[in-house]
């Protein structure tokens, strides 16, 4: 058994990650570290996880805080809310389904592989932006937030 903890930034649609014997804090902690690394400006950064406890330690905390790293957490039972899982689908289909690998080395070549295919023919910045925008704008049209719930009734 092994885990895919996966990392997705939004702003550049790039997909990266490593295969983990465990889950746990230490791993959750090296993958905020790893993010933080591919952002060295220093800005704020706000990361989606689920409630998963190995994302709440002490020790995690404490590093958020002191290197600008906010953590937000999903609603239980909301995975929808999380950007990332959208491409977990496509990278279970081109890794996982239907394959054979002798052993978990083999495996994890492969969804290396994929993900460096992923990057390589990511969508444009401005095709993105595109996309984000005109789905912000049907949202209002719609009187919907982000997430499907309707806005407040204002009084």
């Amino acid at each position: 058994m092994r885990y895919f903890h996966g990392c997705y930034s939004v702003g550049d649609d790039r997909l990266w990650g490593v295969n983990r014997r465990k889950k746990g804090a230490a791993n959750t902690l090296a993958a905020l570290k790893s993010i933080r690394a591919a952002r060295p400006d220093g800005a704020p950064i706000y990361v989606i996880l689920d409630k998963l406890s190995a994302h709440k330690g002490a020790a995690i905390r404490r590093w958020a805080r002191k290197h600008k790293v906010e953590p937000c957490f999903t609603p239980t039972y909301a995975s929808w809310a999380n950007p990332i899982e959208a491409h977990f689908g496509p990278l279970r289909q081109f890794t996982i389904t239907n394959s054979n690998h002798p052993n978990h080395t083999v495996q994890a070549r492969a969804l290396h592989a994929y993900l460096r295919w992923r990057n390589a023919n990511a969508r444009h910045r401005d095709v993105l932006a595109a996309e984000r925008k005109e789905r912000a704008r049907i949202r209002s049209e719609k009187g919907i937030r982000w997430g499907g719930r309707p806005f407040a009734a204002a009084t």
